[in-house]
């Protein structure tokens, strides 16, 4: 496995960690989709399958792991397991699962610990409760781009917004700290800033433009105290730094991240959703510029386009549902069309249901490559100077994420 190296969005992958979703998303209800952030409950069945193109994919391109793998092998330690255990306990108030957790081999714990523990009807406060499991399954964990992220020679663990995600980010943080192949520097923040302010971010928030240059979302899953933990990080590596945010709507959900308005594609080429990040409205888009420690300035600018090329960074956009129709706009957007993942320069792999942006895209010189034909060998990507592999989303884009979402790299081969 490689180090640690992320410098762009768009160097040739060298390693990248999925999680297939499993019963842990059929654990799920009606009446808990809301609490899980879900606005609905998947198929499981259809989207194993959509997925399972993914990562086929993937295991094509690149090295690929697994969580549930990682996890394993790092629960063989007695030490490493205790720490995981006895945290995992007493920070969701179920220290009584302590002994039986730690009796279970390491295959069996790694499944617990992301499909969940059913609630033991032993007693009449459980026997009454209105839960179903004493440890909730991680509905979310196939977004593994959220609790980990590659920045640099580091990882950044996730401060996420929802508690019922705080186990992933724990996991995470345990698997780059622990397992021998990785052991990473791990850069973890409090959930609460210095005034007692919440402390959060997310992975989809974050975009490593340039090694210099990094974006972030700002909205209902990274604060601006977890903003400025990035600030003071920056701080103090004394790197000549520039952080440009952009202020995210609160509703609908799937303006969650940046990553769902904004995605880097090429050198020169960047997906974007054109109502937001085009047209004037009233949600701001901020540069800060850190030099030897000092933030030297913050202000508000035109865009991001914009100021990335005045940076020097000139990307010439496809939109989001094409650039004119706004029903199209809106209803791709939903769906994702957006998120877009890079496995090296001007190649990238989306969901095929948005055609409008697919068309845009065209337009810009990608071919379209369908997910089956790529996996049966009738393209080699290499062939092309830039191009998009379509996989199947009817299922996974009703989670509430693309191909970004769904990957977390941690190594990637420098630019040129």
């Amino acid at each position: 496995m490689s180090k640690i190296n992320i410098f762009s969005e768009i160097g040739e992958l060298e390693g990248v960690i999925l999680h297939p979703p499993g019963p842990e998303v059929e654990n799920m209800t009606p009446k808990n989709a809301e609490r899980a952030l879900y606005s609905d409950i998947l198929n499981l069945a259809v989207a194993s399958k959509e997925y399972n193109q993914l990562e086929c994919i993937l295991q094509r391109l690149t090295n690929t792991y697994r969580v549930t793998d990682l996890l394993t092998d790092i629960l063989q330690s007695e030490e490493v397991k205790e720490k995981i255990i006895k945290q995992t306990c007493y920070t969701e108030r179920h220290p009584d699962l302590l002994n039986m957790l730690l009796s279970k081999e390491a295959d069996e714990l790694s499944k617990l610990l992301i499909q969940g523990v059913p609630l033991q009807r032993d007693s009449l406060t459980n026997f009454m409760s209105n839960e179903n499991f004493a440890l909730r399954p991680l509905h979310n964990f196939f977004f593994t781009r959220d609790s980990a992220i590659g920045l640099h020679n580091s990882i950044l663990i996730g401060s996420m917004a929802s508690t019922v995600r705080d186990r992933e980010a724990l996991i995470m943080d345990s698997i780059f700290k622990y397992h021998p192949k990785l052991q990473a520097n791990t850069l973890v923040a409090e959930k609460l800033d210095s005034f007692g302010k919440p402390l959060t971010i997310e992975g989809g928030d974050l975009i490593v433009a340039r090694e210099d240059i990094m974006l972030i979302g700002f909205g209902t899953r990274t604060s601006t105290q977890g903003i400025d933990f990035i600030i003071n990080m920056m701080r103090e590596e004394k790197r000549h730094q520039h952080i440009i945010v952009q202020q995210l709507p609160q509703t609908p959900e799937s303006f969650i991240h940046l990553d769902m308005v904004f995605t880097i594609l090429d050198r020169d080429a960047c997906m974007l959703y054109a109502p937001l990040l085009m047209q004037p409205n009233k949600y701001e888009t901020v540069h800060i510029e850190i030099d030897n420690g000092t933030v030297k300035s913050i202000r508000t600018v035109e865009n991001i386009p914009t100021i990335l090329k005045k940076l020097g960074m000139d990307l010439k956009p496809s939109f989001c549902g094409g650039g004119k129709d706004s029903i199209n706009q809106e209803r791709e957007q939903w769906h994702s069309g957006a998120n877009f993942f890079a496995f090296a320069p001007g190649k990238i792999i989306g969901y095929n249901r948005n055609i409008h942006t697919l068309n845009s895209l065209s337009e810009n010189g990608f071919e379209i490559i369908k997910a089956k034909e790529f996996l049966n060998d009738k393209y080699d990507v290499n062939n092309y100077k830039r191009c998009v592999i379509t996989i199947d989303g009817s299922e996974l884009s009703r989670g509430g994420g693309g191909a970004r979402c769904m990957t977390m790299p941690f190594s990637r081969k420098a630019l040129d």
